[in-house]
């Protein structure tokens, strides 16, 4: 038997994987077991943020693995402090927690919004509202934030005490809010999941203001779009807004697993001893490699970013094939004639891996793809889109 073979005998059958097997890589650039070359425009879903193989990320996991490899957070270890300290520096939050995952992030943010706003106005302002179409993660809770219906079929009684609303529309919302007591609101900048949709400006600096005057917790869900790729460090910083929990994971650990949610002021302190916890949360393997990470999302690399999201934007706009663009920084969707699985499928025969959400082709290229790569790959995409639809 083959891996294919293999992995349908003896692996839970949740994913539809493409019939690509993936034995190595070096930066942007992937091989199969043939050694069949492949330009990555997936990273991994946004996770290897300098792409694979990376020296200076796999110094810093194989130097902290040779001295310990995990501890419990019975002790303390200086790469999970290394990384909370430049996580609150260089976005004004106070304190984080570490987890495992971006869904283990956002149940953190959940957990502390209600603590807080049952503390500060009652236990029955427990209310979360979450925009439709985001995606939230799909533990049963986040799977409850979730707003696409298709995600919660076969799995209710999902967690109570969620709503969802149309996204950049702010009336929806204060319509809400005067029949019941809100604890937080939470958004994606950038609906990932959802079709790589940005939210308009000015809708979110108006729902800022509105959580503000109402004492109701504002949380950016950066899982997706943060760690630079957006083009800032956090898509919300493109907003000139300062959400009160920030929750973040996928890139920031550059290829392991890690998840952070981050306490503003207000809610710096909402947790107490026993309150919440993760046995592999702050893993000092997973921390030292998110330390990699971090230091080097610096301005001249968001520059890049921004620069090579420039040239995307540019190269599709309009293009035969191209319906409309999407998204922000290095997180785009086109929206094309074909259907996007069409349009995959031809990249991936042509050695460039590409991504769906929705109806759309989706790029998460590594944030230092080098420039005459990504130019290659939009010329493969660009050819695969140009296609006539294929005859049912």
């Amino acid at each position: 038997m083959n891996v294919f073979e293999e992995d349908k005998k003896y692996i839970a059958g949740t994913y539809a994987r493409f019939p690509v097997q993936i034995a190595s890589g070096k930066g942007s650039l992937l091989y199969d077991e043939k050694g069949k070359e492949y330009i990555d425009m997936g990273s991994g879903i946004a996770v290897n943020s300098f792409g694979a193989a990376d020296e200076v990320w796999r110094k810093a996991v194989t130097d902290q693995i040779s001295k310990i490899q995990h501890t419990s957070n019975l002790y303390y270890t200086e790469p999970c402090v290394k990384l909370a300290k430049m996580l609150c520096e260089k976005t004004g939050m106070k304190k984080v927690f570490f987890g495992n995952s971006g869904a283990e992030a956002n149940e953190c943010a959940i957990k502390a919004a209600r603590k807080y706003a049952a503390e500060k106005h009652g236990s029955d302002c427990y209310t979360i509202v979450t925009l439709k179409n985001s995606f939230h993660g799909r533990t049963l809770t986040t799977l409850a934030a979730t707003g696409q219906e298709h995600y919660h079929e076969l799995f209710t009684p999902l967690t109570p005490g969620f709503t969802h609303v149309s996204t950049n529309d702010l009336d929806e919302l204060l319509d809400l809010s005067s029949d019941q007591k809100i604890a937080a609101v939470m958004i994606e900048c950038v609906q990932g999941e959802g079709g790589v949709n940005a939210l308009g400006k000015s809708y979110v600096k108006a729902l800022r203001q509105f959580t503000e005057e109402k004492d109701i917790l504002l949380i950016c869900d950066e899982v997706q779009t943060g760690n630079g790729r957006s083009g800032r460090l956090y898509a919300y910083m493109n907003y000139d807004i300062t959400p009160d929990i920030v929750s973040t994971a996928k890139g920031l650990g550059g290829g392991l697993p890690i998840g952070a949610c981050l306490l503003g002021d207000k809610v710096q302190n909402v947790f107490s001893a026993g309150d919440h916890g993760s046995t592999f949360g702050g893993n000092p393997v997973a921390c030292a490699a998110g330390c990699s990470i971090l230091e080097r999302i610096d301005e001249t690399l968001l520059s890049e970013v921004r620069e090579k999201s420039a040239f995307l934007f540019g190269a599709f706009s309009g293009a035969k094939g191209v319906e409309s663009v999407s998204g922000m920084g290095l997180m785009i969707g086109l929206k094309t004639a074909r259907p996007a699985a069409e349009v995959v499928k031809d990249c991936m025969e042509n050695g460039v891996l590409c991504l769906t959400a929705k109806d759309k082709v989706r790029l998460l290229p590594a944030l230092n793809i080098p420039m005459e790569t990504l130019k290659k790959a939009a010329e493969i995409i660009l050819e695969a889109a140009a296609k006539a639809p294929e005859a049912e």
